[in-house]
C-alpha cells in the first residue's frame, strides 16, 4: 500500500478514534440529565436537582472536548482525501450539512442556558433546554450515521462522468437517508452511547456509595442510569442481530470476515471462542454447529457465501474484523449479564449491599467504550478495501498532491495534541468527580421555584 494512502488512514483512524470517545458519553449523558431534571420536576425532591447540577458541568467537560476533536476531521476531508470528495461530496455532504444545520445549531444554542441559565431562567424553560441539548446530540448522531451507512450501502445515487472522472449524483435523497443499513446502524449506535453514558454515571455513583460520598444523591443517580443501561443493552441485542442480517445480504466479505466463515455453504457453525488461521481461516476452537444458519437465515441449508471464494483484493483485513468483532460480543454479553445480576439486586433489596458488584461497576465505564471503538473498527475495517462500497477503493480516494512526509508531520502534530488534550480532559473530569455534587444548592433551588 502506498505510504500516503497508509498513513492517511492512519491519521483518520486516530483523529475519529479520540473524537468518538466523547459523543457517546455527551448522547448518553444528555438522556441521564434529561430523566434526572424531569424526576426533579416531578418529585420536587431536592436531591435530584442537585444530581442534575453536578452531571450537568460534567456533561460541559465532555461536550467541550467532544467539539474540539471533531472539527479537524471535516477538514481532513479536503486535504487528506480530495478525490473522494471529488467522488462523492455531493452525497456525503448533504447529511454533514444537515448535521450542523438541523443538529448542531439546536445543540449548542441550547447549552448556555442548560450551562449556565439554572438561576436565571424557570425551571420549566431549563428543563426544554436539556431537553433540547439532548435532542440535537441524537440529531448530529442521525446524520453522521446516515453518511457513514451511505459509504457502506450506497443507494440513491446514479454514476456520471465529469472530467474524465467519475461522480456520484443524488438523484434521490429520500433513498440517501434511508439507505439499507441506515436505521439498524442508528439504533445500534444510539444505544451504544446510552450504554457509554449510563455505565460512566453508574461508575462514578459506585464509586461515591463505596466510599460513603453523597450518599442519597448517588443512589438516585444509579437507579436512573441503571434503568437507562438495561433499555439500552435490550436495544443493543436485538438491533445487533438485524445488522448483522443487513451486512449479510449487502457485505458478505466483510460478514465471512466478522463470522470467520472460511468456505461457501450451508449448516455453518457459530464460532464462539478460539482463533482463526491467517492463511487458510480455518477456525480452531469452541463452535456451536449451525447455529450460524439459523442466526442468519432460520434454517441449516441457505448458503452463506465464505471468504474462500472473495477474491483476495477484495477481502478486508479478516483476523482484525473477526477478533475486533468477538470482543465487541463478548463485551456486550458481559454487560447484559452485569445489569441482569443489578437489576435482580436491586429487586432483592441488596443492590447496594454488594461491594463486590458495586465494584464491578466502577470498572464497567471502560467497557462500552472499548467495544464502540470496536464496533466502529468492524464497520470501517470490513468495509476495506472500498471507502464507498462498490463505488471507489480507498487507495484512489486520497488526495494525489499531498506527501507521505506532510501526512506524518500533521499526524505527529495531532498526536501530540491530543494528549494534551486527554490529559487536561483527564484533570478536568477527575477534579470534578472529586469535588462532587455541591452542597450549598439550597438557595439556588428556591430561586428556580420562585421563578416558576
Amino acid at each position: 500500500m502506498d505510504d500516503a494512502v497508509l498513513l492517511s488512514r492512519l491519521q483518520f483512524s486516530i483523529t475519529i478514534m479520540f473524537h468518538y470517545l466523547f459523543p457517546p458519553l455527551s448522547i448518553g449523558l444528555g438522556v441521564i440529565l434529561v430523566a434526572l431534571e424531569g424526576l426533579w420536576l416531578k418529585t420536587r425532591n431536592e436531591v435530584y436537582h442537585t444530581q442534575a447540577k453536578f452531571w450537568t458541568k460534567i456533561f460541559g467537560v465532555i461536550f467541550a472536548l467532544g467539539v474540539a476533536s471533531g472539527i479537524v476531521m471535516e477538514f481532513q476531508f479536503g486535504t487528506n482525501w480530495a478525490d473522494y470528495s471529488r467522488c462523492v461530496g455531493d452525497i456525503f455532504g448533504s447529511p454533514l450539512a444537515a448535521e450542523g444545520i438541523f443538529a448542531f445549531f439546536l445543540e449548542s444554542g441550547f447549552l448556555a442556558l442548560l450551562l449556565f441559565g439554572w438561576d436565571k431562567v424557570g425551571k420549566k424553560m431549563h428543563f426544554f433546554s436539556t431537553c433540547m441539548v439532548a435532542l440535537g446530540a441524537h440529531f448530529s448522531a442521525i446524520w453522521i450515521i446516515v453518511a457513514n451507512s451511505w459509504m457502506q450501502t450506497p443507494a440513491g445515487y446514479e454514476i456520471i462522468e465529469v472530467g474524465g472522472k467519475i461522480q456520484a449524483k443524488i438523484i434521490s435523497f429520500y433513498d440517501v437517508v434511508f439507505n439499507p443499513s441506515t436505521i439498524d446502524r442508528l439504533t445500534h449506535t444510539v444505544a451504544g452511547c446510552w450504554l457509554a453514558g449510563a455505565t460512566f454515571v453508574l461508575s462514578v455513583s459506585a464509586w461515591y456509595i463505596l466510599r460513603n460520598r453523597f450518599r442519597e444523591g448517588a443512589e438516585r443517580s444509579f437507579k436512573v442510569s441503571l434503568v437507562v443501561g438495561l433499555i439500552a443493552t435490550v436495544v443493543m441485542a436485538i438491533s445487533g442481530d438485524t445488522s448483522a442480517k443487513t451486512v449479510l445480504e449487502h457485505q458478505p466479505a466483510k460478514f465471512a470476515a466478522m463470522e470467520g466463515v472460511a468456505t461457501s455453504g450451508g449448516n455453518q457453525d457459530f464460532h464462539v471462542l478460539g482463533w482463526l488461521d491467517s492463511e487458510t481461516y480455518e477456525f480452531t476452537g469452541i463452535s456451536i454447529p449451525g447455529l450460524l444458519n439459523v442466526l442468519s437465515h432460520g434454517d441449516l441449508e441457505t448458503p452463506i457465501k465464505g471468504l474462500n471464494d472473495i477474491p483476495a483484493d477484495e477481502r478486508p483485513p479478516v483476523l482484525a474484523v473477526f477478533y475486533s468483532f468477538h470482543i465487541m460480543i463478548y463485551i456486550g454479553c458481559a454487560l447484559v449479564a452485569l445489569f441482569v445480576i443489578a437489576l435482580w439486586s436491586w429487586w432483592r433489596g441488596t443492590l447496594f449491599t454488594k461491594r463486590w458488584l458495586l465494584w464491578v461497576f466502577v470498572g464497567s465505564v471502560l467497557a462500552p467504550q472499548i467495544a464502540n471503538q470496536l464496533g466502529w473498527a468492524v464497520a470501517e475495517l470490513g468495509r476495506q478495501p472500498w471507502i464507498v462500497y462498490g463505488i471507489m477503493k480507498t487507495k484512489d480516494a486520497v488526495s494525489p498532491t499531498v506527501s507521505a512526509g506532510e501526512i506524518m508531520a500533521s499526524l505527529c502534530m495531532f498526536g501530540i495534541i491530543y494528549i494534551l488534550l486527554f490529559a487536561l480532559f483527564v484533570y478536568q473530569l477527575t477534579h470534578k468527580i472529586k469535588q462532587g455534587p455541591d452542597n450549598d444548592d439550597v438557595s439556588s433551588i428556591n430561586n428556580q421555584l420562585t421563578n416558576s
